[in-house]
This record gives C-alpha cells, sequence and structure tokens, in this order.
C-alpha cells in the first residue's frame, strides 16, 4: 500500500451544512471518474449510480418534511438503505443521529426520549435475523416522531458512545468537524487511495467504521465492501472478490478471528490490515501478519473526537502510533488530553471531562519526546487499590490474555479483583489461574477466573467491562 494518500478531493468553498454544498463536494462529486465503484453491499453501484440514489432519496426525505434545521433518527442495519439516507439526510441540512439497528426496543425508545428528532428511518418490515451478516437489503420507511423537535444545535451528527463501561453519552459533531477529519485520514500514511477497496467489518454508525469506513472511502475513491457474513471465510471470500488493492478495517475481535485460520488461501490483493476500538492482545498482530504478510495496523480515538493516533505500518508497537495530523495532544499526570474547541456532549455530562478547549479521555498515556510516539496504556478507572497496594487490571488482563489456550479476557474490579475468560476447550480455569500465579504477584491476581463461552459485547463489538453485565453473564453459565 502506497503511503502517500494522494492529498485531498476538491470541494466546494463553505462548510455550511445546508445545501449538500459538504456531502456534494467532499463525498459525491470528487473528481473520480463516474464508473468507479464506490460500494459493495451484494449490489455494486458505480459513482454516477450512487449519486443519482441519493439525489433520488434527498427529494423524497424533502417531500417527507424534512428541512434543513431538521432533525431525523436512523435506525437502520448495514445497508445501502443506510448510507443513502445518511448522505440525502445531510444533503438536507438536518442534523443526523445514528441509532444502532441492534438496539432493543427500550434501548431505542429511551434514546429516542433523549434526542428529539422529528423523524426516524426505519426498516419498513422485519430484518432479517443473523448477527453474522455482513449487511441486509432494506427498504427504508420514514416517521414523524410525536416528541420530536428541530436541532437546538449546529451539529450535522449526533452519536451515543459506546457505552462499554457506563451508560452511553450523547456526542454532537459539526460539519467542519467532520470534513476535518476526512481529510485527516487522506494524510494517514497507509491508508487506502484512489482504486483500491476497503472491507469493512465496523460498525458502519460508530467512529471508525463510519469515518474512515465511509467517508473517507468515499472522499478518496476507495470502494467500500461489506461481506455478506462476517464469519473468517466470509470475510475472506470479500477480500478475494476483486483484484484491486484492498484494506481490511475492524476491531481486535476481526483480526483475532482471522488469525485464527490455520490455512488461509492466498490473498496477493491484501495489503493491508487496520484494527481499532481497542489494544489488541498480545501475539494478535503477530498471529495475523504471519497468515497474511501484511502488517495489522492500529487506529485509537474516540466518538468525541474521531481518529486521534494511528500507526498502520505495525511496526512501532508496543506504540499505539503518531498524533494524526491536525490533533494536538498532551499528558497530564499520565492522562491523555486531546484539545476540542468546544466540549462534545450534549444535555447532561460530568463537566471535568472538557475544560479549557481540552477533552480528557479518561485513558492512560505516553508521549515519547524523541519519536512523538502516542502509548495507549488502558484506562485510568482500571488501577485500583488492593489492601493499599495499587494494582493495574489492564497490566493483569494482558497477562491472563497471553497466557497459553486463553482466547480472550477482561478484568475488572467488582469489590475484589474478578476475570472474566474465553478458554479452548481442553483448558480449565484452574490451569489458567496457576499459570497466572507464575506471572504477577499475589495481590494482583484475581479473586476467581470465570469461564465464558464468549465475552458480552457492546454494540460496537469491545468488551464489555461493566462488572454487573459480567457477572450476569457468569450467573448464566451456573
Amino acid at each position: 500500500m502506497s503511503r502517500d494518500s494522494g492529498g485531498p478531493r476538491p470541494e466546494t468553498a463553505g462548510l455550511e451544512h445546508h445545501a449538500g454544498n459538504w456531502v456534494d463536494g467532499l463525498l459525491l462529486h470528487t473528481g473520480v471518474e463516474d464508473t468507479a465503484p464506490a460500494v459493495h453491499m451484494g449490489e455494486r453501484l458505480d459513482r454516477a449510480t450512487l449519486r443519482r440514489r441519493v439525489h433520488a432519496r434527498h427529494a423524497e426525505l424533502t417531500r417527507s418534511g424534512l428541512r434543513d434545521g431538521g432533525t431525523v433518527a436512523l435506525r437502520l442495519p448495514p445497508s445501502l438503505a443506510l448510507l443513502t439516507d445518511l448522505l440525502a439526510a445531510w444533503r438536507t441540512g438536518a442534523q443526523v443521529v445514528l441509532l444502532d439497528h441492534r438496539l432493543t426496543v427500550h434501548e431505542t425508545d429511551r434514546a429516542l426520549r433523549r434526542v428529539t428528532p422529528q423523524f426516524v428511518i426505519r426498516p419498513a418490515g422485519p430484518v432479517r435475523s443473523g448477527a453474522l451478516r455482513g449487511f441486509h437489503a432494506v427498504d427504508a420507511v420514514v416517521e414523524p416522531y410525536a416528541e420530536g423537535r428541530p436541532a437546538a444545535t449546529g451539529h450535522a451528527l449526533v452519536q451515543l458512545s459506546s457505552g462499554s463501561t457506563g451508560p452511553s453519552k450523547v456526542i454532537g459533531r459539526t460539519a467542519e468537524d467532520l470534513v476535518a477529519e476526512v481529510r485527516r485520514y487522506t494524510r494517514i500514511p497507509g491508508m487506502p487511495r484512489e482504486g483500491a477497496r476497503m472491507v469493512v467489518l465496523n460498525s458502519l454508525v460508530h467512529a471508525m467504521g463510519l469515518m474512515a469506513g465511509l467517508l473517507h472511502s468515499l472522499h478518496a475513491g476507495v470502494e467500500i465492501v461489506l461481506p455478506e457474513r462476517m464469519t473468517a471465510d466470509g470475510i475472506l471470500t470479500a477480500v478475494a472478490a476483486r483484484t484491486a488493492p484492498t484494506v481490511v478495517t475492524g476491531v481486535p475481535f476481526h483480526a483475532q478471528l482471522l488469525a485464527s485460520v490455520s490455512a488461509p488461501p492466498p490473498l496477493p490483493h491484501l495489503v493491508g490490515a487496520i484494527s481499532a476500538g481497542e489494544s489488541v492482545r498480545p501475539g494478535v498482530a503477530e498471529a495475523f501478519t504471519a497468515r497474511y504478510a501484511v502488517p495489522l495496523g492500529e487506529v485509537y480515538g474516540m466518538t468525541e473526537t474521531g481518529v486521534v493516533a494511528a500507526d498502520l505500518s505495525g511496526a512501532n508497537r508496543p506504540a499505539t502510533g503518531w498524533p494524526a495530523p491536525g490533533i494536538d495532544v498532551k499528558t497530564v499526570d499520565g492522562e491523555l488530553l486531546v484539545r476540542r474547541p468546544a466540549s462534545p456532549y450534549l444535555g447532561a455530562a460530568d463537566p471535568d471531562r472538557w475544560s479549557d478547549g481540552w477533552l480528557r479521555t479518561r485513558d492512560a498515556g505516553a508521549l515519547d519526546p524523541e519519536t512523538g510516539l502516542l502509548s495507549i496504556l488502558g484506562r485510568l478507572d482500571s488501577q485500583v487499590s488492593v489492601g493499599g497496594l495499587k494494582v493495574d487490571l489492564t497490566e493483569v488482563e494482558w497477562t491472563l490474555s497471553g497466557l497459553p489456550g486463553v482466547r480472550e479476557a477482561v478484568v475488572v474490579h467488582d469489590g475484589a479483583i474478578e476475570a472474566y475468560a474465553v478458554l479452548d476447550e481442553d483448558v480449565t480455569a484452574r490451569t489458567v489461574e496457576s499459570l497466572l500465579a507464575e506471572r504477577v504477584a499475589g495481590f494482583k491476581l484475581p479473586r476467581r477466573i470465570h469461564a465464558l463461552p464468549a465475552l458480552p459485547r457492546t454494540t460496537t463489538g469491545k468488551p464489555v467491562r461493566d462488572p454487573a453485565a459480567l457477572r450476569a453473564a457468569a450467573l448464566e453459565q451456573v
């Protein structure tokens, strides 16, 4: 993969998020040939066809009553409908709220009460079940929301955080912010460029899948590809479908899944892979590269900020990567802070989270003064006191995850240190406890290792770290 991104594409002047000028100039009219492939989700659309569908849907949404300054929530599965409705709604000048289609009815109702959109776009009928489906073919309907209100802020995008450690936060981003991040991705060495393909495994309504998978790909002339099935075979089939240079992007779970394939087929056009959402556990990147002869790069970011740091070469582990172009970071008392011109939060939020232009990430970080490399060292709330002694739960979790027979693990403090792990069939929790005792001090050892068939995950694929949810998952095995 070339380290030259090809530079930003031409854009229309002005970044106001009405009249679709930033959507057209940044994403749909970028100088890429009309016949170039734009997206492949079962059906393959070229650039011109995608534009026509977005423009037609824009007209339909306008007839439904959506206007500049209006609000609409999209609750659609990964699909062509999600992509076209998102771009069409932005072209109207509306504020778009993205809701994960996998939320329960209760969770969806609670989210709608928090964000109060004027309209909700949902599938016209039942969505075919199957957690491993990569995309869906759906017809979308527009419904008024009885308690909906016009946008109270100038944000173009409203998202809910993943909620891996607690309740979701409501986060807003302006059109200017989205444009800046898309441009930022074009300057990250190793990002795919025009003519390449990106097989996207991330959720399309959360940070990496939305910004790198969809928006950067449209801007850069990269074909967006979703596999029919989110199995190892389904992903590899999608990679092998065309001869263009191909990059896979997902979360550590996907990297681990692909690394576990004992004899993958030859994939000469696979040129790279990207993992985001959390750090990959020890050994996964090395196993992935041994299987596919390409690096597993990493991206660190937040819903509040988008991409913060990246190293797509995979050559600088354990460092996470260099701060992305245009991103200012610093560390204060071991915590990573990111410069933001305004608070990203809508509604009630921790008042200490953003202050004087800096967002506290709640992540422990370290900046190398010589190279500028940023290392993410885990959550600050992973440091607990046990009998007056400090224990870093991230250290224990990484050590546990690296033991033979441990596929993945989460370590939390729930009155005492508790571990939840997925083990190989021939491995027992008692065996793992003995191995762990050889590697960490006694006061750091979990009170118990709970063996689970799978770790509970958020809708973005991150392991849940809420002790109550983990406890409930363990009780189901009793």
